[in-house]
């Protein structure tokens, strides 16, 4: 009988986590991926260990283009040891509300969906940790705070475990005119 309550309980508490993108589709301001992209961004974050301890702290700016139906997003991160990283990310719309995705360091093809103001992005990645390279999967939620404002919250897990948490603040710069 114990064993039966323990597994109702924890299936219950898995589902608990498992909100559909869709629950936010009346939620304004409507997040338009291109549109948000489309002027250089900043964003600040951290990564979380899943004891709440911060281990990185970084700062990304994103310029972006469109070639075609195809927005690239060239990332430059510094992180707080110094360290830096590049990562390019080429998005296709792939229906409506939907995109796929893929960079050097993603493993297969990212998938994402856009209702509302938020968007829910998965994909693993191949990251590199003291000199290994784990393949850890991520499940990313942006949620469009103002038109120049976005908030994200990945998990990061392993093998089903979750790892740690990253948090991401991206800020749109203002127009350059001429």
């Amino acid at each position: 009988m114990y064993k039966v309550l323990l597994m109702t309980a924890c299936l219950l508490l898995a589902s608990c986590g498992n909100v559909d993108v869709d629950h936010y589709a009346r939620e304004t301001p409507a997040f338009d991926l291109a549109a948000f992209f489309s002027r250089p961004v900043q964003a600040w974050g951290m990564f979380q260990k899943r004891s709440g301890e911060v281990v990185k702290r970084f700062h990304v700016r994103i310029d972006s283009r469109r070639d075609g139906e195809r927005l690239i997003l060239d990332e430059h991160f510094t992180y707080s040891d110094g360290t830096r990283q590049q990562r390019t990310w080429t998005l296709v719309p792939d229906g409506r509300g939907q995109w796929k995705g893929t960079a050097g360091d993603v493993i297969g093809e990212a998938r994402g969906q856009v209702a509302g103001n938020a968007l829910r992005w998965r994909y693993r990645l191949d990251l590199p940790v003291d000199g290994r390279h784990w393949e850890v999967e991520l499940d990313d939620w942006m949620y469009l705070m103002d038109e120049d404002t976005l908030i994200n919250r990945s998990s990061m897990s392993k093998l089903g475990v979750e790892v740690g948490q990253v948090t991401l603040f991206f800020r749109r710069m203002p127009e350059v005119t001429p």
